[in-house]
């Protein structure tokens, strides 16, 4: 059973929140680690932020010489994360778009497409087969998701689509993957998969308090 409808009211009211004076900004988070960890090594060229909420992501593969175009549903979200690439001074490498990534569909290809806890209206796997189809012939898939399980744990990070570990949430059934889920989903011919791991990493939430948010990466080249 759905618990979070994940559409456009539903972000702009937790970016507004936040906005408002909630504790633990998204907006003024890092990077996600995972992100140099898988991408660091790789040449720069046409990357997609699919959910880029804040902006932390976007802005950082920006720094680092991509032409980014950065995506999110919600108009709160982008506009925090577009003064913070200004200030960054990276902004002029970024394209943010307003869009609900269940239904818009870039108009080409990109050498990177990328993900980071996005929650889209619509079911969790059919938003990565959704995303790997814009991945061009060599070019990489990451993605970054909730390990789902039962108990307690897994707080999650960001925002489309994106929830964040100092408010406490742990993802609903229906945001969270497996890593042998997302990757049945990719075809063996037409895939190499570099990365897939489950991993528990430690965030800092409300008065200092640390919390473990389990984390989903997969990483996969296309191969045509």
């Amino acid at each position: 059973m759905t618990t979070h409808g994940f559409d456009k009211d539903y972000w702009e009211r937790h970016w507004r929140q936040e906005r408002d004076g909630g504790p633990g900004s998204m907006g003024g988070n890092p990077p996600n680690p995972h992100l140099a960890r898988e991408i660091g090594g790789l040449m720069p060229g046409t990357a997609l932020d699919a959910g880029c909420g804040g902006g932390a992501e976007a802005i950082w593969l920006a720094s680092h010489g991509w032409e980014v175009t950065a995506a999110d549903i919600s108009s709160e979200a982008l506009a925090r994360a577009a003064d913070r690439a200004a200030a960054s001074g990276a902004g002029e490498r970024v394209r943010w778009v307003e869009a609900d990534l269940g239904v818009w569909s870039p108009d080409t290809r990109f050498d990177l497409v990328m993900t980071h806890y996005a929650h889209p209206a619509m079911p969790q796997l059919e938003f990565y087969d959704r995303i790997a189809g814009w991945v061009a012939p060599g070019g990489t898939l990451l993605i970054v998701g909730h390990l789902h399980a039962t108990g307690p744990g897994g707080h999650g990070e960001h925002g489309q689509h994106r929830e964040h570990g100092g408010h406490g949430h742990h993802p609903p059934p229906e945001a969270s993957v497996t890593s042998a889920a997302v990757v049945a989903r990719l075809d063996d011919s037409e895939w190499e998969i570099v990365t897939a791991e489950e991993q528990v990493r430690t965030l800092s939430g409300h008065g200092g308090r640390e919390a473990p948010l389990h984390d989903v990466v997969v990483r996969a080249v296309r191969r045509r």
